[in-house]
């Protein structure tokens, strides 16, 4: 499971320590990067360690939790209000606020803010997914979506080299000499893959026509790529294979 980086500001230390312990028992897939009291260090705190989220009291020694935003020249991160006060909330609301939890922290009120930035993160991930997915209808760049265990990992189509399958996961071999399990079959690829130039050549097999060196005819035919790897070409694509290769 991913870690959720995180940063905790109040001025008043006793109540980092107490939000520090109900996190690490109830909602353990937090890391608590560090704990600040003042908005100075809380800046720069946020500006080289880059959280995921983090939990902000609002009325702080030198000012608001919300004068600490407005210092920051990007908000690439979530934010949980944790505050004594109500009266709050409307302007909270408009600083898109995560959540707004008052003190004392209610357990279940934490999780259920924990819970709702994961799915803030899911979010995020599936309209960059379909902002490359309108994105590659128009440019000819093209780029895909690879998820994977922990992650979605997005890349581009071009920088493919090769791709073997094993029942329903896909080894994907890139160009860098990258590679990455995902789980779907090869199928799916081939069906993703065949209009930008790739070749299925062999049941567990799939190619980029640009990153073959040489079709070798010996030991039943193989392809030899770029990379150095050598293919298998299964007897019944061998003849397809050769007339799309004559074909280039």
């Amino acid at each position: 499971m991913k870690r959720i980086k995180t940063i905790l500001i109040d001025d008043e230390q006793g109540n980092c320590e107490n939000l520090e312990k109900l996190l690490a028992k109830y909602c353990p897939q937090v890391e608590v990067l560090a704990s600040v009291n003042n908005i100075a260090p809380a800046v720069e705190m946020i500006m080289s360690h880059k959280p995921d989220l983090i939990f902000l009291d609002i009325e702080l020694t030198e000012g608001t939790g919300f004068d600490l935003l407005e210092m920051l020249p990007s908000k690439d991160f979530e934010v949980i209000f944790v505050t004594a006060f109500d009266r709050y909330a409307l302007k909270a609301i408009k600083f898109c606020a995560l959540d707004y939890i008052l003190k004392p922290v209610n357990i279940s009120e934490l999780v259920k803010a924990v819970v709702r930035f994961k799915e803030r993160q899911a979010e995020k991930t599936e309209n960059r997914r379909m902002h490359l997915l309108l994105e590659n209808l128009s440019a000819p760049s093209k780029k895909m979506v690879l998820p994977l265990a922990d992650k979605m990992e997005f890349v581009d189509i071009s920088q493919i080299s090769r791709c073997m399958g094993e029942g329903n996961y896909t080894h994907v071999h890139l160009k860098s000499g990258e590679k990455y399990l995902v789980c779907k079959a090869l199928k799916e690829f081939d069906e993703l893959l065949s209009e930008h130039n790739f070749l299925r050549v062999h049941q567990s097999h799939l190619v980029s026509i640009d990153e073959i060196k040489a079709y070798v005819k010996t030991d039943g035919g193989y392809l030899k790529m770029k990379d150095g790897t050598s293919v298998s070409i299964s007897r019944q694509r061998r003849e397809m294979v050769m007339g799309r290769l004559k074909g280039v």
